[in-house]
């Protein structure tokens, strides 16, 4: 059996994916994996027991990712899940960028009880005209599943787009229009496009990367989008550039005191992936790669652990073992199955980073003295007998 925690509230429709194997307890501490959402992770403590955390959603910015490699524990997310989602969200907010539509209502919820404010209405609507986006240039910085979509869906509006990603993935390019435009480099978006919008986990490399230098050579009047994360927005060059007229609307998905309730600013409540179909996909994905692990050994969309799938064990045993990325570990595991007289039929080892994680099919039953003798192999963080 095993044994998993909700530390926030997660979607049935990706719950009811566990069948009898699963349990749902109600303390942590006692859960071989944890499913969150928004919940901050950094202060709790993490047991000896849990092997997986699943956030049911794209950004890990919630989750101690060292903490967690170094005890061992596999984080995953779900990118893509709740991209159609924040694609829409981007779309409309566009759209209020280019024409003031929430003006053109907050003018009408306050003069509602006028009797004459269907007359008033056409003297007034002139001060809430805008601009249509067809015909315009979008630049979008980051291809992934939002960045894709984004782009191929701003196509179908009648827009001009520009794609900007050094590391795109065959994926991503394979559903890519052909007629987007591929900016082969981050200052080739800023000098052409009308809107920009900027899909990039948040990194030592891309904080702050919206900052002054890179709106100062922006077309006049330009208007940035910003649903990734808001610190890779400098936002406070960016109030100085609303104020100049550099930049003429400035739509995130991040309130903060910095923005909220500025001039020139469009704040949404966090609302990107706050969709019905999003936390479904969401929890489907999360439970799907939490079952895969915890009963295979196999890790897909992992951010601090490198991706490894050997299928099914069809073996009498398997044995995951999670360990630093450091040379002659795994002669040393063969060396104690030598001893141990069990043969491994089948081995993959992979890396990422500091970490790396091994996964061996074995023709003989595992031993508590072989697992033993694993752990006590120094730059071995966890052994997992999975079968």
């Amino acid at each position: 059996m095993f044994q998993y925690y909700c530390l926030n509230p997660i979607s049935p429709v990706g719950l009811e994916l566990f069948n009898d194997d699963y349990i749902n307890v109600d303390k942590m501490e006692e859960a071989q994996a944890v499913l969150v959402r928004s919940a901050a992770m950094h202060d709790l403590s993490l047991s000896e027991n849990l092997n997986a955390i699943a956030r049911a959603g794209a950004g890990v910015n919630n989750i101690p990712l060292e903490r967690c490699a170094e005890a061992g524990i596999v984080v995953f997310n779900t990118p893509g899940a709740n991209a159609n989602g924040v694609k829409e969200l981007v779309l409309a907010g566009m759209l209020l960028a280019s024409r003031d539509v929430v003006g053109g209502i907050q003018w009408v919820k306050e003069n509602s009880s006028d009797g004459d404010i269907a007359k008033k209405a056409e003297k007034q609507k002139s001060a809430y005209a805008g601009c249509e986006i067809s015909g315009k240039k979008l630049g979008i910085i980051g291809l992934g599943a939002i960045g894709v979509k984004v782009a191929n869906a701003a196509t179908h509006l009648g827009m001009d787009v520009y794609g900007y990603d050094p590391f795109i993935s065959v994926k991503a390019a394979w559903e890519l229009s052909r007629s987007i435009h591929h900016a082969a480099s981050v200052e080739e978006i800023y000098k052409n496009c009308d809107y920009i919008t900027i899909h990039v986990p948040l990194m030592d490399g891309t904080k702050k990367m919206i900052n002054k230098d890179a709106m100062e050579q922006m077309k006049d009047g330009v208007v940035i989008l910003n649903f990734a994360r808001d610190l890779l927005v400098d936002e406070e060059d960016l109030l100085g550039a609303l104020d100049s007229g550099k930049v003429k609307k400035y739509v995130t998905d991040f309130p903060n005191p910095t923005v909220a309730g500025k001039d020139g600013v469009i704040v949404i409540p966090h609302l990107g992936a706050s969709t019905e179909e999003s936390e479904d996909n969401c929890a489907r994905m999360a439970v799907e790669e939490v079952m895969d692990y915890l009963k295979n050994g196999n890790i897909k969309n992992s951010v601090n652990y490198p991706n490894c799938d050997m299928g099914v064990c069809r073996m009498p045993a398997r044995i995951a073992v999670l360990h630093r990325n450091i040379k002659g570990l795994i002669s040393k595991y063969s060396t104690v199955m030598g001893n141990a007289d069990i043969n491994i039929s089948d081995m993959t080892n992979k890396s990422r980073g500091d970490y790396a994680y091994s996964l061996l099919d074995l023709e003989s039953p595992v031993t508590p003295e072989v697992v033993e003798a694993l752990k006590s192999i120094d730059g071995v963080l966890k052994v997992r007998v999975i079968k």
